[in-house]
């Protein structure tokens, strides 16, 4: 628009009636293209256009109409703003949303009271009730803003649809995504029937209750569905605690139990899902080779025992073609997958009621499938026709296909015959007797064979002859042996994919609803499918017919299918389809799971599987699953790849149990799921029932597969991304860690448990960098790990304004004990005084039971050269902290000396200089710095000093049996110091000493100057506060003026010269200044003992002695500093030790 405005409102001039148009971006303030109105009031087009120059020259003029609801009229005045979102969508208007602003984003109020007439003239009612926090306004959104917002978040459906979505041809003319829809029928009942059902139920489950009996059926089908019903329970609590988006176990298991535990388990969980395609193709390849099309085998046995490896190269040829036919299959487009879903489990349902049909059928028409029986031996019928030693063809006996195999030259008599052959009689059973035949009380028991052991009907009458080995491709044999270890690993891979409906939560309408009630169904509908399958096969089939794992017996037929009605080829096509589905479904979810893991980047090394196609189709995650699917191809049995996906599958859900049970147990505040029949003590038994079948399905593959977990865990702990998912273990460590600071609080530790607990106090320089690092490379050789260590620092200044300086400091330190990989805690205290925030460290750091006991204090290096008495004042302040506090000290001397962690000290001696006892802490500081690998090497020795009335030689034998009962390696020697007077050197030495003093007292500016200094300061705009430039006992002194006039007066001269002769005066002073005696003994002490160490200890790696403590009278605090120095002068590590009250070491066990 140009500068005349077309009629209308002037928004914006006032807080009124306020609309923003489309383009407006600024969802909680007028943004530039909002136009303005004003009030009720029709404003001439040329002032309206010339108010809004004036007042608000970035505000645009619009027609507008007057919009006004009629449902507020009521309500004085109320009025309502529009916000638009980005993009130009315009939001619904929310009566809640009014917001006053002058057009720069700032709140406004014409009146800081509200009353009527002015709400009638459309007053922002609303903000003038919130002014108590407008100011938090910017940060903190208002509640209608924020419920505005939750309620127009929707769940992303992840998974496969948007894969279908993205391929298809609108993919790029993408609508808005629409609302989920899927209900518990659709989006979890059926899903889950699909995913439990599969290859075991058709080829394996009559083969396991033939072998272990309806008993033992029944208790294995018990045992696992009780562990999936237990998981699904649990499964349901967390997946009803919030939204739980693709990923499914994974992601549930991860954000309860952590990064550790969830990529360690997710990527069981994958490899199980992706060994359950392996499984579900060789189920497939199985039933084609074996009973659709047999002449469709490659490989051929050559000999009579050669049957089994033929088998199972053709299983890898033909498994190994189905996998990249698959793969391509879902590389193309999962769409695919997704429109013959139905389709196969379409195959299923009717695969099984074929099967109860035919049930009901034998019980009055049993299907004719006769089983040939050579005494009570099983014969495989697919290699004869009729079912007798000889046969009458044309009025002549003759000898019968079944005697040519067993006597080579056709005399039944000859010796060249098989044995048992001669003996026994050649008879045909049925081999579906049907459900009213009492069939079942002969299978009610197990009867488990060994490899190789041929089939027998125990009450059919045999002579007991052994026959010829050679034979034995002619009977019905075990492929493996069998137990109720083996058949329960074999079955738990046919409860698996509960998860099914967990992993579809995004595509699900009520989430919260339909997985546990969905889940739960499908488990009970699975459960009473097998219960009553179990009960079936064992009234209605032949035992020897059910332990026929091939269908050897009934002339290749599946033995399920025998049973079914109409015809057998319902149950082999259906499965056949059945399976191949499962198949593609497993391809098609492992590798999205993978993606996800790859995605929260916990494994660094899987973010290449992150990636894929453009439409987000995980291409790489999809290769990778086909080459570990292709190595359980390899393995090409299906009863060897069933245990090995239990495991996985059983470690999922053992730690999806484990996650219920910790939330439930530690009442994490979050934790509040809407499914409410849940207990820890249901997830306990379900995650012991887990373990507990894990170790009998197949005790080595369950130690593969936690090892594997392990593995995976600690990798994720050492080297992979750090997150903070809120994690039940993250709470579980608070509830331990309070739990264990309780018991702490009981009393003191035991001296045997005592050990340094550090407090590390280190300086910063300017730029926030730590000046002496080594301090931490110390502390981390002193502690190996173990135990406590808080390193703290002070920053000068006021807390509201350093706030943003303390957090970097803590940055840097934290940095740096990651560096030096010191395992302990950083604490940053913000103090106007460094004395104060060393004081309040030394008092407050730790928690409870957890605190310091010692406290590292680095040496206060150029304290001589320093004008500034505030570095050595301290340091002896911090030491007398320590002392009343009852805390040990230790004070390394020049620090950037010691080693660092990658040093190694081959040889070398740690010398420890025992002058008065302290608890032990010079015994126990070497011993627990030999632990480390860099002092390893080095010996140990300890020196006494003794005066000239002790007895040396007795206190050497002394000193060696109590280092004997305290387990410490160490040479010992006691040195006798001589009483010799004192030398001339001692008493220059402390003269020089005392005049040092003397001069820093004086070279003290007065306070003329001080003000003089203040006012140059002020001069040159400096912000350097004057209190900080001296020392602390002269901050409490006058404050200075703001303004100081230096006009030169005739008192200012007289003043200034009675200064100068003052100077003088105590120049004369300082040349007659006379030792004070204390002070000369004192010195005395120090430069003997320092005489003493150096000549015994000058090549030592570590010199550890006492440290003498402070003066009581603080004005010797500046020569307690120079004692020190001369005690520890010519030495190039010293530690020095101050204990802290306490013994800390004892000769008992």
């Amino acid at each position: 628009m140009g500068g005349v405005a077309e009629p209308g409102f002037l928004k914006g001039s006032d807080p009124r009636q306020l609309e923003c148009q489309p383009g407006c971006a600024a969802p909680l303030r007028l943004a530039p293209s909002c136009s303005a109105r004003a009030g009720e009031a029709r404003a001439p087009p040329a002032a309206a256009a010339g108010a809004a120059q004036r007042a608000m020259p970035h505000f645009t003029v619009v027609p507008v109409d007057d919009q006004r609801r009629p449902d507020y009229d009521n309500l004085e005045g109320l009025s309502w703003v529009d916000y638009s979102e980005p993009g130009g969508a315009l939001r619904q208007r929310d009566a809640y949303d009014s917001v006053s602003s002058d057009g720069h984003g700032n709140h406004k109020e014409s009146s800081p009271f509200l009353n009527n007439s002015e709400a009638g003239k459309g007053g922002d009612y609303y903000d003038r009730n919130l002014a108590l926090f407008e100011e938090e306004l910017d940060i903190r959104p208002k509640v209608s803003s924020l419920l505005g917002k939750l309620v127009s978040y929707t769940n992303l459906t992840q998974g496969a649809k948007e894969h279908e979505e993205a391929e298809s041809a609108e993919g790029s003319r993408r609508k808005v995504s629409k609302s989920p829809s899927m209900g518990t029928l659709m989006g979890v009942y059926l899903p889950c029937m699909q995913n439990i059902f599969g290859v075991i139920l058709f080829l394996r489950l009559t083969w396991m209750v033939g072998t272990a009996g309806v008993l033992q059926s029944f208790l294995i089908v018990l045992i696992c569905c009780c562990c999936t019903m237990l998981t699904a329970i649990s499964m349901s609590a967390i997946a009803t605690n919030g939204v739980v988006p693709a990923g499914g176990s994974y992601f549930m298991i991860s954000r309860s139990l952590g990064p550790e535990f969830g990529g360690a388990v997710g990527l069981c969980f994958y490899l199980g899902t992706t060994f359950a395609g392996a499984m579900y193709i060789l189920g497939a390849i199985e039933i084609l080779l074996t009973y659709i099309a047999p002449q469709a085998a490659i490989f051929h046995p050559t000999g009579a025992h050669d049957t089994s490896s033929a088998t199972l190269n053709n299983m890898r040829v033909y498994g190994t073609l189905f996998l990249m036919f698959m793969a391509v299959v879902v590389f193309v487009g999962v769409k695919y997958v997704n429109k013959f879903a139905s389709l196969f489990l379409a195959c299923v349902i009717i695969s099984i009621l074929s099967i109860y049909a035919g049930a009901i059928k034998s019980t009055f028409d049993p299907p004719a499938f006769p089983i040939c029986m050579l005494g009570n031996r099983t014969l495989s019928r697919d290699q004869f026709d009729i079912c007798a030693k000889t046969t009458v063809v044309d009025n002549v006996t003759v000898a019968t296909k079944l005697t040519e195999l067993f006597c080579p030259h056709y005399n039944v008599t000859s010796e060249h015959c098989d044995e048992y052959f001669r003996f026994n009689n050649v008879t045909e059973v049925v081999g579906i007797p049907g459900a009213a035949s009492g069939i079942l009380k002969d299978n009610i028991w197990s009867n488990y064979l060994e490899k190789g052991e041929i089939l027998e009907k125990a009450d059919h009458p045999s002579v007991d002859v052994s026959g010829h080995k050679s034979n034995l491709h002619l009977y019905v044999y075990a492929d493996i042996a069998t137990s109720f270890t083996v058949l329960v690993g074999i079955f738990f891979p046919s409860v698996t994919g509960i998860m099914a409906g967990s992993n579809r939560s995004g595509d699900l309408k009520d989430a919260q609803k339909s997985i546990p009630i969905g889940t739960i169904l499908a488990i009970v509908t699975t459960s009473l499918v097998y219960f009553s399958c179990v009960v079936l096969f064992g009234a209605c089939i032949e035992g020897v017919v059910l332990r026929d794992k091939y269908g050897d017996a009934v002339n290749k037929n599946l033995v399920v299918g025998t049973l079914s009605w109409p015809s057998p080829w319902v149950i082999v096509i259906g499965s056949f389809f059945s399976t191949c589905g499962a198949g593609l479904q497993s391809l098609t979810g492992a590798p999205r799971l993978l993606q996800a893991i790859a995605k929260d980047n916990i494994i660094p090394f899987l973010w290449v599987f992150g990636h894929g196609k453009a439409n987000g189709e995980p291409t790489w995650a999809l290769l990778l699953t086909a080459v570990i699917a292709e190595l359980g191809i390899l393995i090409a049995s299906l009863d060897m790849v069933a245990p090995i996906l239990s495991m996985f599958f059983l470690m999922c859900y053992l730690f999806v149990n484990l996650a219920c049970a910790v939330q439930t147990l530690l009442r994490t505040p979050n934790w509040r799921p809407r499914f409410k029949y849940y207990h820890w003590a249901l997830s306990f038994l379900g995650m012991s029932i887990c373990l507990a079948l894990m170790f009998i399905s197949s005790w080595y593959y369950a130690l593969v597969a936690m090892l594997i977990a392990g593995m995976i865990y600690k990798y994720i702990e050492y080297q992979g991304a750090e997150k903070e998912w809120g994690d039940g273990i993250r709470g579980l460590s608070l509830s331990a860690a309070r739990y264990a600071l309780l018991r702490l609080e009981e009393g003191p530790p035991h001296t045997k448990n005592w050990r340094p607990q550090l407090l590390v106090l280190l300086k910063l320089d300017e730029d926030l960098h730590v000046k002496y690092p080594r301090l931490l490379t110390f502390a981390s050789q002193l502690k190996a790990g173990k135990g406590l260590t808080i390193v703290g620092t002070v920053i000068q200044g006021n807390f509201l304004e350093s706030y943003g300086e303390a957090q970097a400091a803590e940055q840097t330190i934290k940095n740096m004990i990651e560096i030096e990989k010191v395992k302990g805690f950083c604490q940053v205290v913000v103090a106007n005084k460094v004395r104060d925030g060393i004081s309040h460290l030394i008092q407050s750091c730790g928690l409870g039971g957890m605190k310091h006991n010692t406290v590292v204090l680095g040496w206060p290096y150029g304290w001589r050269q320093s004008e500034d008495p505030r570095a050595w004042k301290t340091f002896i302040d911090t030491v007398r902290c320590t002392t009343a506090a009852h805390l040990a000290l230790l004070v390394p001397k020049n620090v950037s000396f010691y080693p660092s962690n990658h040093e190694r000290y081959l040889e070398g001696n740690i010398d420890v200089w025992w002058i008065v006892h302290d608890g032990g802490m010079l015994m126990l500081l070497p011993f627990l710095l030999k632990q480390h690998k860099v002092w390893r090497k080095c010996k140990m020795r300890i020196f006494t000093v003794a005066q000239m009335d002790d007895n040396s030689i007795q206190m050497k034998k002394d000193l060696a049996t109590f280092l004997y009962h305290l387990r410490i390696e160490a040479e010992v020697e006691v040195v006798e110091m001589q009483n010799s007077d004192i030398s001339a050197y001692t008493y220059e030495r402390t003269l020089m000493m005392e005049q040092r003093s003397q001069m820093l007292r004086q070279m003290r500016l007065t306070k003329t100057e001080r003000e003089r200094e203040a006012q140059l300061v002020k001069d040159r705009h400096s912000i350097i506060r004057l209190e900080s430039l001296y020392s602390d006992e002269e901050d409490e002194g006058e404050a200075v003026p703001e303004k100081i006039q230096m006009t030169w007066t005739k008192d200012k001269y007289d003043n200034e010269k009675q200064t100068r002769n003052n100077a003088l005066e105590n120049f004369r002073e300082l040349i007659s200044i006379k030792p004070n005696q204390s002070n000369v003994r004192r010195m005395h002490t120090a430069v003997k003992l320092n005489e003493v160490i150096v000549n015994r200890s000058h090549e030592a790696r570590l010199v550890l002695l006492n440290m003498p403590g402070p003066p009581k009278n603080i004005d010797g605090d500046e020569n307690y500093m120079e004692f020190l120095e001369v005690l520890t002068e010519g030495l190039e590590r010293v530690l020095l030790v101050r204990g802290g009250g306490r013994e800390v070491i004892t000769i008992y066990s």
